[in-house]
C-alpha cells in the first residue's frame, strides 16, 4: 500500500509539472505560421504569489534550415510544423515551478515558444512557392506570440525575462531590444542566452562552413531586414547571426551561459560530420580523454577562440557571463539548473549567477579555467 502511495505521489508531482500547448490564435490570419503553415505553438504555466506580474519567455532551440532541401526536411518534423508538436511540455530547470529546482522564477509566468521557423525567428518572405509550400515567417510569429503574452497580462509586468536555448538562445539575443521595447517602461528586463553564442571560426579542414551556412540561412529567409541595422550596414547579414557581431550594441541587459567547449559547435563547427568522411575525429569528439595530443590542442584553441569571441559583448555592468569548461551544451532547462547535477563556477551554480545578476544583488563575469580542471561537470569524466 505505502509503495502505491508513493508512486501515485511521484505521479502527481510529475503532472503538476507538465504544461498544455496552446495554439497562437488568428496566427494564420497574420501569416504567422510554421514552416509548414501550421500555426505556432506556446506551453503557459501561470505565475502566482509574488511572481504574479512577472514574466520569463523561454525560446525553444532546434538549428536552422539553410537552402529549399533541409527546409523541406524540417517541414516534416516538430521543428518546422506544429501538426506533432507534443500536447504537454514537462517544465524543468529555470522553467520549473518547484523553489527547490528553480529558487528565483519559480512563481512566474512561464511561457515556452516552440521553434518551428527555422531561422531564430527572423524570416519573412511574402511570396510562397506553390511547388515546395514553405512559409518562412519566423519574424511575424515573434511579434504575434509577442502581442498574445502582452493580451495575456505581459503588458503589466514588473519583471520580464527573454531567454532561450541553442537557436533560442541566439533568438534572445537577436530580439532581445525588441523584447524590451514591448514591455513598460518601468519594467526591469532583461535577456539570457543558453548555449546560443555561436562563433565565427574556420573548421579544421580550413573551411569557412559556418560562416557560408548563416549566410545561406539569411537569404533563404529573407531575414536580412530583421537583424540589427548597426550589423548590417556594415557587411554581408550572414555575420549579424554571429553574437560577437551585434551584442555590444544591444542596449538590454544580457547575460551569457555558455560552455566554453560548446558540444554542438564543436561538433558542428569546428568539425562537421560531412567534412570529417574518415571519422578520424569521431573518438575524440566522443571524449576528450580520447584525443590525441595534437587534437586536444586544436580543441583548447577553439576554446580560446570563444573566450576571444566573447569580448564581442562588451563590458558595461549590464553584461554578466557564466562560462564553464563543460563538454554539452544548453545548460538552463534541465537538472543542471540548478541542485547537486549543476555545474559550480566560483562557488555559484548557473541559477544562483543568473538570479543574482538578475536582481543586481551581485555581478557575474566568470571564464572558468580550461579542460580537464572543472570537476563538477556532470561530464566531468570527459
Amino acid at each position: 500500500m505505502l509503495q502505491i502511495l508513493f508512486f501515485l505521489l511521484i505521479s502527481l508531482r510529475t503532472k503538476a509539472l507538465l504544461v498544455d500547448k496552446t495554439y497562437l490564435p488568428n496566427a494564420v490570419a497574420k501569416g504567422a505560421v510554421c514552416l509548414d503553415g501550421t500555426p505556432p505553438v506556446y506551453h503557459f504555466d501561470r505565475g502566482s504569489g509574488t511572481g504574479i506580474n512577472s514574466w520569463l519567455v523561454h525560446i525553444e532551440g532546434g538549428g536552422w534550415c539553410h537552402n529549399i532541401t533541409t527546409c523541406l526536411a524540417h517541414k516534416n518534423l516538430k521543428k518546422g510544423s506544429s501538426k506533432n508538436m507534443a500536447k504537454h511540455l514537462n517544465f524543468s530547470g529555470i522553467l520549473s515551478n518547484e523553489p527547490q529546482f528553480n529558487p528565483d522564477f519559480h512563481n512566474w509566468n512561464k511561457i515556452k515558444i516552440r521553434y518551428c521557423d527555422g531561422a531564430s525567428f527572423t524570416g519573412d518572405v511574402e511570396a510562397v512557392d506553390p511547388a515546395t509550400k514553405l512559409y518562412f515567417r519566423g519574424a511575424r510569429i515573434f511579434l504575434a506570440m509577442m502581442e498574445e503574452l502582452l493580451e495575456k497580462g505581459m503588458k503589466n509586468a514588473e519583471n520580464a525575462v527573454l531567454s532561450g536555448c541553442s537557436a533560442g538562445g541566439l533568438t534572445s539575443i537577436l530580439h532581445c531590444d525588441k523584447f524590451r521595447a514591448l514591455i513598460p517602461e518601468g519594467a526591469k528586463v532583461k535577456c539570457i542566452s543558453d548555449a546560443g553564442y555561436f562563433i565565427n571560426v574556420k573548421d579544421v579542414f580550413g573551411a569557412s562552413s559556418i560562416e557560408d551556412y548563416y549566410n545561406n540561412v539569411v537569404t533563404t529567409h529573407g531575414a536580412a531586414k530583421n537583424l540589427p541595422s548597426s550589423c548590417t550596414s556594415r557587411g554581408k547579414p550572414g555575420l549579424c547571426f554571429f553574437p560577437q557581431n551585434i551584442a555590444q550594441q544591444i542596449r538590454t541587459p544580457l547575460f551569457i551561459t555558455n560552455a566554453a567547449y560548446d558540444s554542438w559547435q564543436i561538433n558542428n563547427i569546428l568539425v562537421p560530420n560531412d567534412s570529417d568522411t574518415n571519422g578520424t575525429w569521431s573518438n575524440c569528439k566522443t571524449s576528450f580523454s580520447n584525443c590525441p595530443p595534437s587534437q586536444l590542442q586544436t580543441i583548447q584553441g577553439f576554446r580560446l577562440d570563444f573566450i576571444n569571441a566573447l569580448t564581442g559583448i562588451g563590458v558595461p555592468t549590464s553584461r554578466g557571463y557564466y562560462i564553464n569548461s563543460c563538454y554539452t551544451h544548453c545548460q538552463t532547462e534541465g537538472e543542471t539548473w540548478f541542485g547537486s547535477h549543476s555545474p559550480v563556477l566560483n562557488n555559484k551554480t548557473i541559477a544562483e549567477a543568473v538570479g543574482d545578476w538578475f536582481f543586481d544583488r551581485s555581478q557575474f563575469q566568470e571564464i572558468d579555467c580550461p579542460y580537464p580542471c572543472d570537476k563538477t561537470c556532470p561530464n566531468s569524466t570527459i
